[in-house]
């Protein structure tokens, strides 16, 4: 059964703590809920970091709306309703955002319950600092990284979604308490520097007890998120006066940013405290809930039962309840259309992450070429894994899976070419991509061939392989803008869906309509026409129960599925706005100029 490491009374008196710190409360006899109390104690203090998790999973903050919105729309990831051009959801995700969207525009949303987590973070760490004798004390110092980690990762976010934030590094006072946008890359080494220490505090995977469970922070986790933070920092990215540019610092130049991710990472495979999964395993481990660290999944989100949205918006739709779930959700998001052709079809990683149906009256059930569902988050897989029924209306209680091994492997790839070229870095892409062709060695071998001939090719077939590798996990939006890449791909995505919708180029070579029946275990649909040489004459010839065009269909021209992608420039929209309710209560420090919303 999912539990969460934290105690909610903790959390409540650690609140106290926050939000009044007394000196009324300096007696000789002295409070349990003073900071030199609560931070010398390793038991009291986990509570301070669980504090910073039940942010997390506040109504509007990573549960109710990061975790949906965030990342959408992009060559491999869509909103399933982005036709509905207006829908507030839908603008966050098609690059028209409005400052006062109905969806953000709360105090208490995503963007204010990031600065929750990192003024709960700035406390606890100041607190570690003075009262927690981390020399002496291991527990206390594995804490201290574990805070440092939570801040990094809440600021990348913050970053990844507005860019220029205000950057606070230390517990509020009267003097900070109006802060205006920082330059991003002044928070990216102050992250590079806060990462690096706690790579020195924490264990790595099953080296402590803490480091048993994925949702507690470990060494390899905490060195990927160090070189993720380099590959961003070294990245292109639109800045506030509207250009598409690198960082202006020495300190943060792509070469110096790829020393980094290739040192972090080669730290983690060397270790040898992480390793790759089945494709399909690791997701069903997810579902499992049974959080052994030292297997592929580095860190996750803990969520409780009754908390979190992650089948919710990113898993495969259930249209009414049945023996898995009594929740009818699923299916906001979806992978793009063209993702599922974009799959070789020896790929074990297509039918996984790409599913063409959803579940009705307990069956499985095509739906349309514009209706995709991520196969990576079932509520079958966790009512088969972990003997989970989801009950709740709104929450399935899946842990968010923040990293992965397959994602060492691959920034390791990229780095190691930029540095060394292909053939040093060959052996990283290879471990992936004989994970995803376990039948077919020699279709890996001829890739490896054409793919390290030169630097630029290996860049290339790291560019796809990252989509291939990590489609529904959100992570493609932030590569595509590090990669100056963001606009180019999603204009190439518009060209593809209305050739897919035409059968014209690369999809000339299927059929217009897919065939179908139920198997015989009564719920799995078994489907004919999806596959490059499939035909409508085979398939008019297996006698299959039903059939139907396999088309991505459109309404007016406007709200046509390759338009509704991007409504806008997507290299000038690459950011939301900070909501309107901040800004008026920001005593003028904060603002949206340069950004053109």
């Amino acid at each position: 059964m999912k539990k969460l490491f934290f105690n909610i009374s903790i959390i409540l008196s650690l609140v106290l703590v926050i939000s009044s710190c007394d000196d009324t409360l300096d007696t000789p006899a002295k409070s349990s809920l003073e900071p030199s109390v609560i931070f010398s104690d390793p038991s009291l203090t986990e509570g301070a970091m669980a504090a910073i998790i039940h942010s997390f999973g506040e109504t509007n903050a990573y549960r109710g709306r990061f975790l949906g919105l965030y990342g959408l729309n992009t060559d491999i990831e869509v909103r399933n309703g982005l036709r509905d051009v207006a829908h507030e959801a839908v603008r966050l995700t098609n690059y028209s955002t409005n400052v006062n969207n109905s969806q953000m525009n709360t105090e208490n949303n995503a963007w204010a319950m990031f600065y929750q987590a990192i003024e709960r973070a700035n406390i606890a760490i100041d607190g570690i600092r003075n009262y927690g004798d981390i020399e002496r004390n291991p527990r206390m110092a594995q804490l201290l990284g574990e805070m440092l980690t939570l801040r990094a990762f809440v600021y990348l976010d913050l970053i990844k979604g507005w860019g220029d934030v205000p950057a606070r590094f230390e517990p509020i006072s009267t003097e900070t308490l109006y802060l205006p946008r920082e330059d991003r890359d002044i928070i990216f080494m102050q992250l590079l520097d806060d990462l690096e220490e706690a790579s020195q505090l924490v264990a790595w995977p099953n080296e402590s007890a803490a480091t048993r469970t994925t949702e507690r922070i470990n060494k390899a986790f905490v060195k990927g998120l160090r070189a993720r933070v380099a590959l961003m920092a070294g990245g292109y990215a639109q800045r506030m006066d509207g250009t598409i540019r690198r960082s202006i610092y020495q300190e943060l130049s792509p070469d110096k940013m790829y020393e980094i991710v290739k040192k972090e990472c080669l730290d983690v495979i060397n270790s040898g405290t992480a390793q790759l999964e089945t494709f399909e395993g690791v997701f069903r481990s997810l579902h499992r809930e049974d959080f052994v660290a030292g297997r592929e999944i580095l860190w996750e989100i803990p969520f409780s039962e009754g908390r979190g949205r992650v089948i919710f918006e990113n898993g495969v739709r259930h249209t009414n309840a049945n023996r898995y779930t009594a929740q009818a959700r699923g299916g906001t998001n979806g992978p793009n259309p063209i993702l599922f052709y974009k799959y070789d079809v020896n790929d074990v990683r297509r039918d996984v992450t790409c599913i063409p149906y959803e579940w009705t009256n307990g069956i499985q059930v095509p739906t349309n070429n514009g209706r995709w569902m991520f196969g990576k988050y079932r509520y079958e897989w966790l009512f088969e894994e972990a003997g989970r029924r989801v009950t709740s209306t709104n929450d399935d209680g899946l842990n968010w899976l923040v990293m992965r091994y397959s994602d060492i492997l691959l920034m390791a790839a990229e780095a190691i070419n930029a540095l060394d070229g292909p053939q040093e870095a060959a052996p990283y892409l290879r471990e992936v991509r004989e994970r995803a062709f376990p039948d077919h060695p020699e279709l890996v071998d001829e890739f490896m061939t054409q793919v390290t001939t030169s630097k630029d090719a290996f860049f290339n077939a790291i560019v796809d392989e990252r989509a291939l590798e990590f489609a529904g996990e959100m992570l493609r939006k932030q590569d595509l803008i590090r990669w100056n890449m963001l606009s180019t791909k999603l204009h190439e995505a518009r060209e593809k869906l209305m050739q897919l919708e035409a059968r014209e180029g690369k999809y000339a070579d299927l059929p217009e309509r897919i065939y179908y029946e139920t198997a015989e275990d009564g719920e799995t649909v078994i489907i004919y026409g999806l596959n490059y040489g499939d035909t409508d004459e085979i398939g008019q010839s297996l006698g299959f129960e039903s059939n139907k065009s396999w088309v991505i269909t459109s309404s007016t021209e406007q709200s046509a599925f390759w338009n509704a992608l991007f409504l806008r420039d997507p290299d000038l929209q690459q950011y939301w706005p900070i909501w309107q309710v901040f800004i008026e209560t920001s005593n003028g420090m904060l603002n949206n100029d340069g950004f053109n919303f």
